[in-house]
C-alpha cells in the first residue's frame, strides 16, 4: 500500500491520501479484490487513523464484487482494482481491456440477475463510467463513516 500526502511539516487527514492497485485474473480474481479490499481498509483505519464504519467496510467489498465481477465477466484479460482513500471517501475503480461501455438497467424486481451497476449506483455517492485509450474504467465513491443518523452521508438506508 501507498501513502502520499500533500503539504509540508505534517499531514492532516483532509491532505491524506492512501491507495492501492492490483491486476485481477483468474477464477479466484474477484476473491482476492474483496480481500484486498477488506485488508486495505483495515489499515486505512488502523494504521492511518481514519475512521471506517462496518457499513462502509461490507459496501465497499459488495461494489469490489460487483465490478470485478463484470470486468471479469465481460472483458478478456486482467482487470486492475484502484482503492483510493481521500477526504473520507474511498474511491473505487475497475478498469478492464473492453472499451464496450455497459448499459445501466433500469430497476427491475422481477428481473433475475444483471443488477450490479444497479446496485453500485444505489450505494455510491458517485458513479461513472469512462473510455479509457483501451477499454474502459468505472469508479464509484463510498463515505467511510455513516453520518449520526447511521446513514451514508446524502443516501438512504438500504
Amino acid at each position: 500500500m501507498e501513502k502520499t500526502a500533500g503539504g509540508e511539516g505534517g499531514v492532516s487527514l483532509s491532505d491524506s491520501v492512501v491507495t492501492v492497485s492490483a491486476a485481477l485474473e483468474g477464477d479466484d480474481g474477484i476473491a482476492v479484490a474483496r480481500a484486498l479490499a477488506r485488508g486495505f481498509l483495515t489499515d486505512v483505519q488502523a494504521v492511518h487513523g481514519l475512521p471506517v464504519s462496518g457499513r462502509a467496510m461490507s459496501v465497499v467489498q459488495l461494489v469490489v464484487s460487483e465490478l470485478v465481477t463484470n470486468a471479469r465477466k465481460y472483458a478478456p484479460g486482467p482487470c486492475l482494482l484502484d482503492l483510493r482513500v481521500v477526504g473520507g471517501a474511498v474511491e473505487v475503480a475497475v478498469w478492464d481491456s473492453n472499451p464496450t461501455l455497459p448499459v445501466v438497467l433500469a430497476a427491475d424486481p422481477s428481473r433475475i440477475g444483471q443488477h450490479g451497476l444497479e446496485i453500485v449506483m444505489a450505494v455510491g455517492q458517485s458513479f461513472a463510467i469512462r473510455r479509457e485509450p483501451v477499454g474502459k474504467r468505472i469508479s464509484t465513491t463510498i463515505m467511510l463513516a455513516d453520518d449520526p443518523g447511521g446513514d451514508l452521508v446524502g443516501h438512504r438506508r438500504l
